[in-house]
């Protein structure tokens, strides 16, 4: 069967926030998604709660109900008290009416088992010589010590859940064959489910619930009388605190307190040694009585609870509904004994040996390397290390790691880049540069005694380009000019966003000795061009003394040869002829 909460892995942004949060480091991250470990999950749902991405899912069960409703057996609907934060306004008679529309054979409060619970533990602090007993409500809490603070286990009230508690007066009262559906915001009841389905046949959470009234069609109206009358004061057990106020009764031997939230259970529980209370009981005068609730300010805040839920109107609403009076004088049946025995997570402690590789492994050898900041979702670097060792987390969890690992790439790339790079934040204090800027902008001293340019402005390198990085910071331009002048060089200046507002970068390069180089090719061109002028011209002149040359030549041979013919005429006798045709 699937754990009550698990991942969709397609969905998860591999955030590590679930690690973070999760009070018993119940994930393992593999290729960078998180996955929750079964054997480890106490199914508090504090990870469902605080996932970015909703990744994190609790199991919904819907269709198991739908065929338990469809196959006719009588169904007794249990309605934790803290429907009045989801479902706002709606009163207890309404919402079994509701229920009782779907297929219900009847619907009863569980605030009736936590009642049953308190009158029992009154009397169970009667007769208990136990310095110290912690409450039996909350099953993820349980499951913790049970898991993670095995040495308490004893301490554990031999008592049931509320919810189970009340599966039992509803057998009794209903018949044994009466099947039990519990209704709450709670992920850790599915648990109980599994492990006792002969109690507890079912456990759905107020979403699942509301997405069956959805497809049924069913509105808030009328009111439906409730299977064992209306409860009392188990009502406000789902708020921090509420139990307690179901067993004070002017007794002054017994010391009650509460906590919610698995993080400050723990905190309260691991700096002492449950031994002391065999090994010194003298010390013990009085008896504390914890109830302990895994979710912060109680069930009112389940993982299956809308944002706000767990604010003063429900608390008010809750208040109205729940008069204060103690249990303790209530007579119930006895809810029976339930034995919670020590299920400690098997844990290896690894050598110092291997902790010190694997803290190598992200770029830590010395306790000075050790930054404990907490990214990575543990609170060491230290035991970061042993979620290495135990495949429960990657090197590419921890952040400063991974910091160090892009600072080397990005200095390295900056570092070997045949340009000049520059990169400022949005103030125009230069960050990083490499050698060849420090040199294009005449610092190249400061740059070799210092190894950076950290601290000095932009504008005391390239004043006449402050319009270009104003620009990219707070426009997000890409701007590159050509040919510029700067420092006695001619430039070509690239200016980009990094983030918008914060960062911008700069490549610049040298192209001097190409824009000399082209000089000196033009003039060549332009020395052959005059050259071929020159010369075109000097075959325009010869070729035109050429021709008046070869033009004079031929009108004095033409006009020696005119003479010839007229004597030659004359000497025939036809010259009379010739003067008068």
């Amino acid at each position: 069967m699937t754990n009550p909460v698990y991942t969709t892995e397609n969905e998860c942004q591999d955030c590590y926030k679930c690690v973070r949060h999760c009070p018993v480091k119940a994930i393992r991250i593999v290729n960078g998604k998180a996955s929750v470990i079964p054997e480890s999950c106490v199914a508090c749902g504090e990870c469902v709660k605080v996932c970015p991405a909703h990744a994190k899912k609790i199991r919904s069960d819907l269709a198991r109900l739908k065929e338990m409703l469809a196959s006719g057996e009588p169904l007794y609907a249990s309605v934790a008290p803290s429907f009045t934060g989801y479902f706002k306004g709606v009163t207890i008679g309404q919402l079994a009416d509701a229920l009782v529309r779907v297929g219900f054979t009847a619907v009863s409060e569980t605030a009736h088992g936590a009642e049953s619970v308190s009158a029992h533990v009154s009397r169970l602090l009667d007769a208990t010589s136990s310095p110290l007993v912690i409450s039996s409500a909350c099953p993820a809490a349980v499951d913790m010590v049970r898991k993670y603070l095995p040495g308490y286990a004893e301490f554990i009230s031999p008592l049931p859940s509320p919810v189970r508690a009340h599966c039992r007066l509803l057998k009794e009262t209903y018949g044994a064959k009466a099947k039990v559906v519990f209704f709450g915001p709670c992920a850790a009841k599915k648990n109980e489910a599994d492990a006792h389905p002969d109690e507890l046949a079912l456990a759905v959470v107020f979403p699942a619930l509301e997405r069956l009234f959805e497809e049924k069609g069913v509105t808030f109206g009328a009111e439906a009388e409730l299977a064992l009358g209306p409860a009392e004061e188990g009502r406000f057990y789902s708020v921090e605190g509420g139990m307690n106020d179901t067993l004070r009764d002017g007794r002054t031997d017994v010391r009650y307190l509460s906590v919610s939230g698995l993080e400050e259970f723990r905190r309260m529980l691991e700096d002492f040694n449950p031994k002391e209370f065999r090994l010194h009981p003298e010390k013990f005068t009085r008896k504390l009585f914890i109830e302990v609730l895994a979710c912060p300010g109680g069930c009112v805040n389940g993982p299956a609870m809308p944002r706000g839920a767990s604010g003063l109107a429900t608390l008010f609403a809750t208040d109205a509904t729940a008069p204060i009076r103690p249990s303790t004088t209530r007579c119930f049946s006895h809810c029976g004994v339930s034995r919670y025995e020590p299920a400690a997570v098997e844990q290896d402690e690894p050598g110092e040996d291997a902790i010190a590789a694997a803290l190598a492994k992200v770029g830590k050898y010395t306790k000075a390397d050790e930054v404990n900041c907490g990214a990575c979702g543990y609170e060491t670097c230290r035991e970061f290390a042993k979620a290495l060792l135990a495949g429960k987390a990657e090197e590419a969890m921890c952040h400063t790691y991974l910091k160090k690992n892009f600072q080397r790439t990005s200095n390295a790339l900056i570092k070997y880049i045949p340009a000049g790079v520059v990169i400022i934040d949005a103030t125009g204090g230069i960050i990083e540069c490499n050698g060849i800027f420090a040199e294009l902008a005449g610092a190249k001293a400061e740059f070799e005694a210092l190894g950076n340019l950290d601290g000095l402005t932009i504008d005391a390198f390239m004043p006449d380009f402050k319009d270009l990085f104003d620009g990219a910071i707070g426009h997000g331009s890409e701007i590159v000019k050509y040919r510029q002048s700067w420092n006695g060089r001619i430039v070509t200046i690239s200016v980009f966003p990094i983030s918008l507002g914060e960062f911008a970068g700069a490549v610049i390069q040298d192209v001097t000795k190409n824009e000399g180089r082209r000089e000196e090719i033009a003039a060549k061109a332009r020395d052959v061009i005059r050259k071929n002028v020159y010369t075109v011209q000097e075959v325009a002149r010869l070729f035109g003394e050429h021709i008046a040359e070869t033009e004079i030549m031929l009108n004095e041979i033409a006009g020696a040869y005119e003479s010839q013919t007229v004597g030659r005429r004359l000497r025939e006798g036809d010259s009379e002829d010739y003067l008068n045709g």
